[in-house]
């Protein structure tokens, strides 16, 4: 009998989950990755599962959507999250790596799996033997792209995500800046404060001057002719759009204040900008919320504003990138695998979710849907009230005209049988359910690896 074989375009966190659960799952696999031999205006390293934009992989806590989908991960077997763990950061509630350790050890654990092979060469085109996943994520490449447009009939969508700036900590006036967490209230009513951000506060009048500069300062243009057009990401968007919306929009958003503040004054301050480690070493800080595409001698004097950044060294300046994803809710099934293509599933951001874990988590999905189909067996999809399972379905049922991609949310899972006023409590319930519903559906589907 033939041995099972599946093969996965991509290398970013859903071809890594993907290769890993099917080959976990039996199959011997062909993991194609184009870099190096093809970079993308993105990515730096020749490393699987290198990460573009912010190093955090979002809460963990249990009343949070991101927080049970690594849960539900964990259980399907995540080697993403495994390797998180191992070279993770201070980041409160939330699961922030070491993005360099973090690369190189999904990259060494996947080069020695004994069932995966890693060939380093583009992908122009769907291989004829399947099944296939392809999770060539937001930067895939014009051939594969158009490779997909052909065998869809679809145009494929796209939008801009753009990318944060990373400083050097000795670069940042700590006489400045305080360390603190937005204070988190525990299960017992307990008010904790991590102290794993870096703050700069500013007064009223510093906080004018910073959106007036961000208002008159110049973007780096857009590439390609449809560029224009595309539409931004409403969760990602660049901190100057963010001001063009009012200033309340910034100190209400990623720059609000609620929850820091001061020990020096034990004021609030007026605005604050957060800064996350982005290294085990602590020697590199991240902007968070502070995605830009201003052009990188602009982000050096508007940046430079904010308290305790003046005399910042930037290591890595913001920028923009395409991001392309089909229509999914008239390409796919529930279940990642594509109507016009039996055997064909797509995984990651190309499939219409927005966020690392979403897409690593598609990417487990997709890899146990192709072992399956390589060995005979239908493919499956979790229950609805599960956090994975809410994405599939909203990925394929919402309206084709409205659809755009989507996070990892308590508002796309089913409510509960009876209501439930406290909105903490109904998430924590929430969370439970799913979790018992993923074990219940893995026994019975047998998705165990």
């Amino acid at each position: 009998m033939k041995e099972p074989h599946v093969t996965v375009i991509g290398g970013g966190l859903a071809g890594v989950e993907a290769a890993w659960a099917a080959a976990q799952r039996g199959c011997r696999v062909t993991l194609r990755e184009m870099r190096p031999q093809r970079m993308t205006p993105a990515h730096r390293t020749s490393d699987l599962a290198e990460l573009v934009c912010s190093n955090s992989l979002k809460s963990e806590a249990s009343t949070n959507a991101a927080g049970i989908l690594k849960a539900e991960m964990r259980l399907l077997g995540s080697i993403v999250l495994r390797v998180a763990e191992a070279c993770r950061v201070p980041a409160g509630e939330a699961l922030a790596v070491d993005r360099d350790a973090f690369s190189r050890g999904v990259t060494q654990v996947i080069e020695s799996h004994p069932a995966i092979e890693v060939v380093r060469r583009e992908a122009e085109r769907l291989p004829d033997d399947r099944p296939v996943v392809v999770a060539t994520g937001p930067l895939t490449s014009d051939a594969l792209a158009r490779c997909l447009q052909d065998l869809t009939g679809e145009e494929a969508l796209c939008f801009f995500d753009a990318v944060a700036p990373t400083v050097t900590l000795d670069s940042i006036d700590l006489t400045r800046v305080y360390r603190a967490s937005r204070r988190q209230r525990g299960a017992g009513g307990e008010v904790s404060d991590t102290g794993d951000y870096l703050n700069c506060p500013l007064t009223r009048d510093e906080f004018t001057a910073f959106h007036e500069a961000l208002l008159g300062a110049e973007q780096a243009p857009l590439h390609g002719p449809d560029e224009a057009a595309a539409p931004f990401f409403e969760m990602c968007l660049p901190i100057e759009e963010l001001a063009r919306r009012g200033p309340r929009t910034l100190a209400y958003g990623p720059m609000k204040p609620i929850g820091l503040p001061d020990p020096r004054t034990g004021k609030r301050p007026h605005a604050v900008v957060q800064l996350r480690q982005e290294n085990a070493a602590g020697t590199l800080w991240g902007l968070v919320g502070f995605q830009t595409r201003l052009t990188w001698p602009e982000q050096r004097r508007v940046f430079r504003m904010i308290p305790g950044l003046e005399r910042a060294e930037f290591v890595r300046y913001g920028v923009m990138h395409r991001n392309t994803y089909v229509r999914s809710p008239c390409v796919l099934y529930d279940t990642c695998e594509m109507k016009c293509a039996p055997g064909v599933f797509l995984a990651g951001q190309i499939s219409g979710v927005e966020g690392y874990v979403e897409s690593a988590a598609l990417g487990i999905l997709a890899g146990v849907n192709a072992a399956r189909a390589a060995s005979g067996r239908s493919p499956v999809t979790p229950p609805a009230e599960t956090i994975l399972g809410s994405l599939c379905r909203y990925i394929v049922d919402t309206d084709p005209a409205h659809f755009s991609p989507m996070n990892a949310n308590f508002g796309i899972v089913p409510e509960l049988s009876h209501p439930v006023r406290d909105k903490r409590e109904r998430a924590r319930l929430k969370g439970e359910r799913a979790i018992r519903s993923m074990e219940e559906w893995m026994a019975h589907a047998q998705v165990h690896y």
